[in-house]
């Protein structure tokens, strides 16, 4: 995944949040969007990592990138 800012059409900040709560907010969230639009999500918790790469493969989007910051990961997800 690149380090390169993406534009996103819409953010959730999922700081904080354990799983299952980012992934149920991205997952409602994705489900308002159109096809195309990209969100872009700030979480902290590790498990969000395995979660999105799920999500997007088993639901047909695409994540467009991922990144660990020092204390945050952030993800850029294309709804399919």
């Amino acid at each position: 995944m690149t380090d390169t800012p993406i534009q996103a059409d819409a953010e959730i900040d999922a700081t904080g949040l354990i799983c299952p709560e980012p992934l149920m907010i991205v997952r409602n969230r994705v489900r308002e969007m159109a096809s195309g639009e990209v969100l872009h999500v700030v979480a902290t918790d590790p498990s969000t990592d395995r979660d999105f790469i799920n999500f997007c493969r088993f639901m047909g989007h695409e994540l467009l990138s991922s990144c660990e910051r020092e204390d945050h990961l952030e993800y850029w997800i294309r709804k399919g």
